[in-house]
């Protein structure tokens, strides 16, 4: 089974940072890191692409600053980026934009030169199951799912081109009445409304609300999907369409070293495959991978109902007349943010830090510094009712990661009476009776036949296999006789480890936005954040 690449990485295995130096780490690497970005100025197309896209958010004078600080040379950028989710997606979310704003002015302040924070808005992607929902703790039972309904569009065509539809008032009117009775609901649900409108994009909705959000802090939106942003794509697209032999044979390298170092290369080398996606139809139509075919320069469009194909000169003149119609797969993706930005550092999950441990290769092919990798801040809400239920349990946070058989006997351990042991008393009593006679038999069998002696040995460890899995039988019976521990249990994981995972991956920010306060919960993850740290803390508002 292939190891966890990013949890090696973090953990300073030195396996990992053979692929993916930690110089986010180290001062003298940060500085290195800012120096070259700022060698690198943004185009002033980009610039004025950047003014226009977020003079159409809500007003802030930090990001008109920053982008006052883009155009000037010598500014960096710390850059992150997350998929356009429903009412802002997983918690994470808002955890990677306060870490990139973190980051930056960690940034500012050890090299002197201005930095901003840039989030992109991942609008080329088309699997719009993964962002059309979004979970809501509940106080008891399983979190709530609000979801909108299924639109006509053809499932390949990118997010950015698919509205939120009439849906969209259902799944606030029912966080309404989930959250209504809630000190902030009325505040939040009233930002939510203004964004989340039927005819609304979901990028629109999520940029909306994302950047009020952290409309102090300066943090600017990037949307690719923007006619003079692909002009500057193209340049990029087109190398890697004309060179996509060796670069994805350097790719393949590159994975094939991660498997035999024990990991697991987290995308997918196709041979010969350009690392683009292509709307053969209209900019606004379904996308399809490009892979190449038996026929030289001739690409297939992976997954077209008629099997279509496609020539390279087809896909250069699209470059010229209508750029929009190529977009990046998931490897080349980072390579357009670090050609279009000066970007010092990109603030990622585990999922991304193994994405660029792939990616060494692509960036020396293509002549690009590779930014620093920094881990996204981690954090563990613990909000007073958590808080409360932990203490009735006494169990702490980080105890709700444990499976919940293993809380369940650790429970029952407490609370045995009625004449009935605990399962540590049960275990070490019965295995006190047992382990005199086994290991007396086994000496006298071991006389009578040293070759007995493994057979003796494989008996001892399956008499005592056998007990614990007995005695954790007993421990979970006894466990589910005390009924309020158990729903208080249930409870208590269902709001910090739901469904078996960080609590962060999970849930979305309304629970806690209608609780608290919206800014006050951002300023308090923002205010939480340890630059170039990556290590979870809990949060105890």
């Amino acid at each position: 089974m292939a190891t966890s690449f990013a949890a090696s990485w973090l953990s300073g295995a030195p396996n990992a940072h053979a692929f993916l130096p930690d110089r986010y780490r180290h001062p003298d690497a940060r500085a290195a890191a800012a120096a070259a970005a700022a060698q690198r100025a943004p185009d002033p197309a980009l610039v004025a692409a950047l003014v226009r896209q977020n003079a159409a958010l809500p007003p802030s004078p930090a990001r008109d600053r920053h982008l006052d600080d883009l155009a000037r040379p010598g500014t960096i950028a710390v850059a992150t980026g997350q998929q356009v989710g429903l009412f802002l997606g997983p918690l994470f979310t808002v955890y990677k934009a306060a870490a990139a704003i973190a980051a930056a002015r960690a940034l500012s302040r050890e090299t002197g030169r201005p930095c901003v924070p840039v989030f992109w808005l991942q609008t080329e992607d088309h699997d719009r199951p993964e962002i059309d929902h979004v979970l809501v703790p509940r106080a008891t039972g399983a979190p709530l799912r609000l979801a909108l309904p299924p639109d006509d569009l053809d499932p390949r065509v990118p997010v950015a081109h698919r509205r939120l539809g009439p849906g969209v008032q259902a799944a606030l009117d029912t966080l309404d009445a989930e959250l209504g009775h809630e000190p902030h609901a009325r505040a939040l649900l009233d930002l939510l409304s203004a964004a989340y409108t039927p005819d609304a994009t979901f990028h629109d909705a999520f940029a909306r609300t994302l950047a009020a959000v952290f409309a102090d802090d300066g943090l600017v939106f990037l949307n690719p999907r923007d006619p003079a942003i692909a002009r500057l794509a193209a340049p990029l697209h087109r190398r890697a369409l004309l060179e996509a032999g060796p670069l994805s044979q350097a790719l393949a390298q590159r994975a094939r070293a991660l498997t035999d170092a024990g990991f697991a290369a987290q995308v997918h080398i196709r041979p010969g495959a350009p690392l683009a996606f292509f709307s053969p139809d209209a900019v606004d139509g379904p996308r399809y991978r490009l892979d190449p075919t038996a026929t030289p320069d001739r690409w297939a469009l992976v997954g077209h109902p008629a099997d279509a194909t496609v020539t390279t000169a087809t896909l250069l003149d699209a470059l010229d007349a209508d750029p929009l119609r190529l977009t990046t797969s998931a490897l080349l993706r980072p390579l357009l943010q670090d050609t279009l930005l000066p970007t010092a550092g990109y603030v990622g999950g585990p999922g991304e830090m193994a994405y660029f441990a792939q990616l060494g290769p692509l960036y020396d092919a293509l002549d690009l510094p590779m930014p620093l990798t920094i881990p996204r801040a981690r954090f563990r809400v613990v909000d007073d009712r958590a808080r409360a239920l932990l203490a009735k349990l006494d169990l702490t946070p980080a105890d709700l990661a444990q499976p919940r058989e293993a809380l369940l006997t650790r429970l029952a351990a407490r609370a045995a009476d009625d004449g009935f042991d605990p399962p540590d008393a049960v275990h070490d009593r019965l295995l006190a009776a047992l382990a005199p006679e086994l290991a007396r038999l086994g000496a006298l069998m071991t006389a009578l036949d040293p070759n007995l002696a493994k057979a003796v040995s494989r008996t001892e460890d399956g008499v005592r296999d056998a007990l614990s899995k007995l005695v954790a039988k007993y421990g979970r019976a006894l466990g589910q006789r005390d009924h309020v521990a158990l729903e208080r249990l249930d409870r208590a994981r269902a709001f910090l480890h739901p469904d078996d995972a960080p609590q962060e991956r999970v849930l979305g920010l309304p629970y806690f936005a209608a609780r608290l306060g919206t800014k006050t919960f951002a300023r308090l993850v923002v205010d939480a954040c340890v630059p170039f740290s990556g290590e979870l803390r809990d949060l105890t508002p």
